[in-house]
């Protein structure tokens, strides 16, 4: 694998993601050993041509010796390239590299509730917000957990009675709508970090229940197990949603709303069932 030198990519160091993809870059030889650095904490020799804010949207690349800057997919594109020459062709094909542009976006602009900033620096440059981009994530965890859930809810029947096709996709909107008028009542300015962490957390869940289902096609599974495998994640989302309202300072109004909704829908099911 091809070394690219005389660059120094800069990382976000409040992000986890940010961290460990470059740090994986160096310790593969992409990069050389010291070819990484957070924005916070920016080399003298990169200070001059960096857009700082760009930088925090899109990680930035630099050629030390020249002082050209790349960002985002390009920054990216310019490491994987270097090292593996065979996908050049289509890191340059003009399609795939709008689609990748995109998909870089829609992960950067909401890396925040992804993975949650344990230690924010004072008066550090955020991340610029993007209502279309948080949106666009709502929709597509909101989409990904109806689906999940939908198949899931077959395997715990007859004791929780299954609902029509759309059920779930009803329940995961209706907690979205049902925390946005809390959150939107009590901390309007955290409303889309809010709901966008609260998202993260139903599909952190959905891709625990994967296995579960996984097991299901081979093995015919007794509801009981499926139910106490539920109850289980169920309360490692909990925590997690303790873990990430307390990182946004919203105490615990937001989870104790968080599982009312969850009883109510219960005994919804059970009554109309």
């Amino acid at each position: 694998m091809k070394t690219l030198k005389n660059h120094i990519i800069l990382y976000d160091a409040e992000c986890p993601m940010c961290q460990f993809y470059t740090k994986a870059f160096t310790k593969s030889g992409m990069l050389d050993a010291k070819g990484r650095a957070s924005y916070q904490n920016m080399p003298q020799e990169a200070c001059l041509l960096v857009d700082r804010q760009r930088a925090v949207n899109e990680i930035a690349l630099v050629n030390t010796p020249t002082g050209e800057v790349s960002y985002g997919i390009d920054s990216l594109f310019k490491v994987f390239g270097n090292a593996l020459p065979l996908l050049k062709p289509l890191l340059g094909f003009g399609p795939f590299v709008w689609i990748m542009r995109k998909v870089y976006a829609f992960i950067s602009y909401n890396r925040r509730i992804i993975i949650p900033a344990v230690h924010e620096q004072e008066n550090s440059i955020q991340p610029t917000f993007r209502l279309s981009y948080r949106l666009l994530y709502l929709f597509f965890t909101w989409l990904i957990v109806s689906v999940i859930l939908t198949n899931y809810a077959g395997h715990l029947t007859p004791l929780v009675p299954l609902g029509n096709a759309y059920r779930e996709y009803l329940i995961c909107g209706g907690q979205i709508l049902f925390q946005g008028l809390i959150i939107s009542w009590y901390a309007p300015a955290k409303r889309w970090n809010y709901l966008g962490n609260m998202m993260t957390i139903s599909l952190a869940g959905s891709l625990l229940l994967l296995p579960v289902l996984l097991l299901a096609k081979f093995a015919d599974l007794n509801a009981v197990i499926c139910i106490f495998c539920f109850m289980g994640v169920a309360g490692l989302m909990f925590l997690e949603h303790v873990r990430r309202t307390k990182l946004l300072q919203l105490g615990w109004l937001l989870t104790i709303t968080w599982a009312v909704y969850r009883f109510i829908v219960l005994m919804f099911i059970y009554q109309f069932n």
